[in-house]
């Protein structure tokens, strides 16, 4: 069943823009849970992205069971390594940086999760990953030990986006980067989203509701939103 992409394809036709929180599991403890999921139930959230830089996998398995038990929004795993997939999830952005020319990441992880996605019914979303210069080093930049690519050359970042959908990736996520100086660009989101036909997921460095909406308006179909959740659970009130 392909039921989360689905949906999130038929949003994009209805022009009904989607938001994921992506929780950190590294920074979220099991008796947290039930405060955080409160605050998620009442935001306008579509869907929550969980998964790490450098998270080492042990509790996630209880850690999407308790999430599970309290909210009904879909979950989806957003990997940093194979260590990090949980059978207990709805789905996995299946990622590849398509920015860096680390083979790690564009397809050494993919083969070693192959024998752990077959044990799982996880719908598997292929997900071209984009790292946007943000004005300062992030995590995915210091763990891929990958550039990110030039915020001023939307072109090549296009160009990017647009092999990747020739390649077969479902989804096209733009990302500043966890705790980002700066957002994606406004000019460059929409450059981006009228070169693909696929969803266009921004992330990183937004920092407020007008950040949101802006990223909207600007052509993104979803936006995440992660550390400035994490920093204030009261963000959408």
């Amino acid at each position: 069943m392909e039921n989360n992409y689905t949906n999130i394809l038929e949003a994009k036709s209805r022009n009904q823009k989607l938001v994921a929180l992506l929780l950190d599991p590294d920074k979220l403890a099991n008796d947290s849970v039930a405060a955080l999921v409160l605050k998620i139930n009442q935001s306008p959230a579509t869907h929550i992205f969980i998964g790490g830089s450098s998270f080492d996998g042990t509790h996630l398995d209880e850690l999407i069971v308790l999430l599970k038990q309290k909210t009904s929004l879909p979950i989806l795993l957003f990997p940093g390594n194979p260590t990090q997939i949980s059978a207990e999830a709805d789905g996995i952005l299946f990622l590849q940086l398509l920015s860096g020319r680390n083979p790690d990441y564009l397809i050494e992880y993919q083969i070693e999760a192959v024998p752990i996605l077959e044990k799982t019914n996880l719908e598997i979303i292929s997900t071209g990953y984009i790292l946007i210069e943000s004005g300062s080093e992030t995590a995915v930049e210091r763990v891929s030990k990958t550039k990110p690519l030039d915020r001023n050359n939307a072109d090549y970042v296009s160009q990017t986006a647009k092999a990747g959908e020739i390649i077969g990736n479902r989804l096209i996520y733009l990302e500043a980067g966890s705790g980002a100086l700066n957002a994606v660009p406004l000019e460059m989101i929409t450059v981006v989203s009228k070169r693909i036909s696929v969803p266009l997921i921004v992330g990183g460095g937004i920092r407020s509701k007008k950040g949101i909406d802006d990223a909207f308006n600007a052509g993104a179909d979803m936006v995440v939103i992660g550390t400035a959740f994490e920093n204030d659970l009261n963000f959408f009130d």
